[in-house]
């Protein structure tokens, strides 16, 4: 994703969401307290996904989706208390820390719920895209703060950042869901010698985890060799 692609729609969202700011301002909201809300909203998403395994039907996927609207709805949160911070000027170098600690939270609250989803209904292959996914993740906001720690600017490097991955496990939660209901419940696509269908659609969630799990890795790596050539001029 390019930087002018990613400014450009930050300028957007931010076009539609400051009039809210300039409310939350006056109303005296702090950040903090939307970022709290952010984690919540997290967990609920957490918990949609684990309600979807224990009473959900297996094919129906309809809890994905719940989940996954969720989720964008907290990536919102993410974007608004930072927003917030900036316009009514309360950030404070406590509150970006507060921020880092509960957005890492956040993510593995929403990890925790793909994961049990994906194990409950056997898709234990998925469900191991999601754990690298995750590992990827947390590593990618590791390998930034260490490195900004010793001095070493990573905010620009690598493609899978926290908007990136938020968008991507929402907007796929929410298709899987609705191609369920356009393709049937019952559809996928086999091939004799796989052990599992080739295609499902649980498949329109999974897939991008795996790219994910693939892009967020390559991303921490890159970072680390990116860090690696600043700290040893």
């Amino acid at each position: 994703m390019s930087e002018d692609w990613k400014i450009r729609g930050q300028k957007w969202v931010y076009s539609i969401i400051d009039p809210a700011i300039q409310f939350l301002v006056k109303s005296g909201v702090h950040p903090n307290h939307i970022t709290l809300a952010g984690l919540v909203i997290n967990i609920i998403a957490s918990c949609l996904l684990i309600y979807g395994a224990e009473y959900g039907e297996r094919y129906e996927h309809n809890y994905v989706g719940w989940a996954g609207i969720t989720i964008l709805f907290a990536g919102l949160m993410d974007m608004v208390d930072g927003r917030l911070a900036r316009v009514g000027k309360m950030d404070s170098r406590y509150g970006a820390l507060f921020d880092s600690v509960l957005d890492r939270y956040s993510e593995l609250f929403m990890f925790l719920g793909i994961c049990y989803y994906l194990i409950y209904y056997q898709y234990f292959l998925s469900s191991i895209f999601a754990f690298f996914a995750m590992i990827g993740s947390v590593m990618v906001s590791y390998t930034r703060a260490r490195a900004e720690g010793l001095g070493v600017k990573m905010s620009d490097v690598g493609l899978m950042q926290r908007p990136e991955r938020i968008l991507l496990i929402g907007i796929s939660g929410i298709l899987c869901s609705v191609m369920a209901d356009i393709l049937g419940h019952e559809f996928k696509v086999t091939v004799d010698w796989l052990p599992f269908p080739l295609i499902e659609n649980i498949t329109f969630f999974t897939f991008p985890l795996f790219i994910l799990a693939v892009l967020a890795n390559i991303t921490a790596i890159n970072r680390l060799f990116h860090a690696r050539k600043l700290l040893e001029l």
